[in-house]
């Protein structure tokens, strides 16, 4: 093999790699800026594990929202999967009205997944709301 051809392979090796990334990347809507962070974030500002699950189950719920919204059930699924774990993890410590929500919370996050999976966008942004509505409401309490 030639130099010239082993840059060329290189070259188009590399651009593969780019293009693959970038189709998997957020699209240009959906870019947020470099914010000037040059330090990792604290692992959670959260003062008990139950605050960080009830963090964690309510940015995915969100996430799950975004894609919903975007017609996108199938990642919708994903993030209320992992919603799901989060807001299980916390209704296993939390008590009293907060772990009720927390129920409902799973109990809409479970039909969420469910119609993400058969592709009903709609009906799995609209599970997704309620369980934010109870994550929103169990941290509160």
């Amino acid at each position: 093999m030639t130099n010239t051809h082993i840059k060329k392979t290189t070259l188009v090796a590399t651009l593969v790699t780019a293009a693959a990334f970038f189709s998997t990347t957020a699209t240009a809507a959906e870019y947020v800026p470099y914010q000037g962070k040059t330090t990792a974030p604290a692992q959670s500002s959260a003062k008990s594990p139950h605050e960080n699950h009830c963090r964690l189950a309510l940015e995915h719920a969100e996430s799950a929202a975004i894609h919903g919204k975007a017609g996108h059930p199938d990642i919708l699924s994903e993030h209320a999967i992992v919603a799901l774990e989060h807001a299980q993890a916390a209704e296993k410590i939390m008590q009293g009205v907060a772990k009720e929500h927390l129920g409902k919370t799973v109990e809409h996050l479970h039909q969420a997944i469910e119609h993400g999976k058969l592709g009903h966008a709609d009906v799995a942004t609209d599970h997704v709301g309620q369980a934010i509505a109870h994550i929103r409401a169990a941290k509160s309490e």
